[in-house]
């Protein structure tokens, strides 16, 4: 089969067949930042086929220990079995440093990552949210053109990374623990506000009634945090990843909330989304642009020695870097 550095245009046709081997190619190409690839990543993603059906995107988060990886396993195999096709993408704002979500993501969900009708593929950030937005949402685009109809994006990390996948997804589904009695642990109001979909997870033997319990509590702090601009109320739900027990629920959920969105909605959501992406793409291409400067490192460390001796204000040290960025053009 061709590389995608010598034929980026035969790569996505066979992506586009359905070839396992060229959807682990075009999302390597695209998440290169070797300036000389990015060329040939764009031919690449120029010429993949559009879905011929909307797919549906939905981004999951959850607080620690609450079995992300478990519920997405059972969750994907789910939908496998009712006939979907399931790609997984786990972002971990921290696997740059460590490695670790390379091989993890694989261990951590042995049945999904050989389905024949699913593929998990860990989606580094490159060091910085730019990076997540860019490589997840062209990886998004490459699983969706070899027919993947279900995607699934994991976030590892907490915090605002969340906030980036929420706005690269039609429904954002968060999960929740009740781990003593009916207090919920460990979720804040931000992550409540871009929910749209609520579930609490190892919900079932003795933990069943205090997540009930927890699910009402939430619901009820729901109805406080949302504006009622959208018209749009999260429901709070109960499952079990490790059982399967009302994952379908969750799958109904999800539905509902694209039926509430609606064609037009989801429409208008995914061409606000790419636009996002584009003024992304725009900016973290300036910030290479800056870091790859020759006038920019020419005159970086006399300006960085004397911010540090307090001999210029920081202000004025970024004036003079831009001013050898501008001169350089």
């Amino acid at each position: 089969m061709a590389h995608w550095r010598q034929d980026p245009e035969a790569v996505a046709q066979a992506v586009s067949q359905g070839d396992r081997s060229a959807v682990a190619q075009a999302i390597t190409a695209v998440e290169s930042t070797n300036p000389k690839h990015q060329a040939l990543a764009r031919r690449l993603l120029s010429a993949l086929t559009e879905p011929e059906s909307p797919t549906v995107r939905v981004g999951i988060s959850g607080v620690p220990g609450v079995g992300k990886s478990t519920f997405i396993e059972s969750f994907g195999r789910m939908l496998t079995d009712n006939g979907h096709r399931v790609g997984v993408l786990a972002i971990d704002p921290s696997s740059v440093r460590t490695g670790g979500s390379v091989l993890g993501d694989k261990t951590r969900m042995p049945e999904l990552s050989v389905n024949p009708s699913a593929f998990v593929r860990p989606s580094p950030s490159s060091g910085t949210l730019g990076g997540v937005a860019k490589s997840t949402s062209q990886a998004m685009r490459i699983l969706e053109a070899a027919g993947y109809d279900v995607i699934l994006v994991e976030t590892v990390g907490v915090g605002q990374s969340e906030t980036t996948v929420a706005t690269m997804v039609d429904t954002f589904l968060f999960l929740g623990l009740a781990r003593t009695g009916d207090q919920l642990q460990g979720i804040k109001k931000g992550v409540l506000e871009i929910a749209d979909v609520v579930a609490i997870n190892k919900a079932d033997g003795e933990f069943e009634k205090a997540a009930m319990s927890a699910a009402r509590e939430l619901q009820a702090a729901l109805r406080m945090v949302n504006t009622g601009q959208s018209g749009w109320l999260p429901p709070v739900l109960t499952c079990a990843g490790l059982t399967g027990l009302r994952l379908d629920e969750v799958w109904e959920a999800i539905g509902s909330h694209r039926e509430f969105l609606g064609t037009d909605g989801l429409l208008a959501k995914r061409h606000s989304q790419e636009w996002e992406l584009t003024e992304k793409l725009v900016i973290a291409e300036l910030e290479a642009r800056l870091q790859r400067s020759s006038a920019v490192q020419a005159v970086r460390a006399d300006l960085r020695r004397q911010v540090f001796d307090g001999a210029l204000a920081a202000a004025t040290a970024a004036d003079e870097i831009l001013r050898a960025f501008d001169s350089s053009d």
